[in-house]
Parts: structure tokens; C-alpha cells; sequence
């Protein structure tokens, strides 16, 4: 079963998808924000081309923990994900996750053109490596 990582923003959605054993994340594309529908469309195909059997959304919070509006509005799609989709969605503290992205990108010396390109997804494989790792260390697969 392959687990999709999701990124939301206001203008695009990165994705990242993990292998068929759940231990690795890799970048996969960007969706396009636009009407619930079509998001839910491009979704749903790449749900049924991965075979994906788990849907993990970066949930943005404060530096405090709490939950903005920003927040809120992310737990209400990922709900309609599932409910539409079919598959369950879990929710990632994703506090830094594109600053990360941002950081990694930079090291590799990448232009600022093309991170703008490729932000969204890389952000997705940073939520989703970090729910795999949790996921890896609470089923036993790794030391602590």
C-alpha cells in the first residue's frame, strides 16, 4: 500500500508518494487549487494509479500548537478528501516543513526559478518522510 503526502497551499498542492512498503517518500507532482472538484478529480487519479491506501495532509499550525483558520480550513478539505476519496486521511504537524524544503533546495544550489517549480512537491516528501519515520519507529522497524 503507498501512502500520498500532501501539501496544501492556496495556488497549488504539492505531492509526494511513498514506495509500496510504506518506508520511503519521493516527490511526486504539484495539483492545481481551483474548484473542490477538480482537485478531488486529479486526486482520485492519482489515488487509483498508486493504489494508494493512505492520504497524509501537513497541517499548519502556530509556533504554539494551536490551530489558525489556515488550520482549520486544511482539517475541512482533508475531511472531504476522505469522504469523497474513500480513503483515510491522516493530519501531520507540518510547522517548517516548507522552510525545510526551501533549505534543501538551496543547499543543492538550485535557482530560484526552479524552486519555485518544485517548492510544493518537495514540501509533500518532507510531511510525508516525516509521518513515514514516525510510522517506521512506532511499528518497531528502527531503533529509537
Amino acid at each position: 500500500m503507498r501512502i500520498l503526502g500532501l501539501d496544501v497551499g492556496q495556488k497549488r498542492i504539492g505531492v509526494a508518494i511513498s514506495d509500496e512498503l510504506g518506508i520511503i517518500a519521493q516527490p511526486l507532482t504539484t495539483v492545481n487549487q481551483g474548484k473542490m472538484e477538480e482537485v478531488v478529480e486529479s486526486l482520485r487519479i492519482l489515488v487509483k494509479k498508486y493504489d494508494v491506501g493512505e492520504i497524509v495532509v501537513g497541517l499548519p499550525r502556530h509556533m504554539n500548537g494551536r490551530l489558525g483558520r489556515e488550520g482549520e480550513e486544511i482539517v475541512s478539505f482533508g475531511k472531504e478528501l476522505q469522504k469523497k476519496l474513500g480513503v483515510p486521511v491522516v493530519f501531520w504537524d507540518e510547522r517548517l516543513s516548507t522552510v525545510a524544503a526551501e533549505k534543501t533546495l538551496l543547499e543543492g544550489d538550485t535557482s530560484r526559478y526552479r524552486r519555485r517549480k518544485v517548492i510544493d512537491r518537495v514540501a509533500a516528501n518532507w510531511i510525508l518522510g516525516g509521518y513515514l519515520e514516525r510510522r517506521k519507529k512506532k511499528e518497531g522497524f528502527q531503533k529509537d
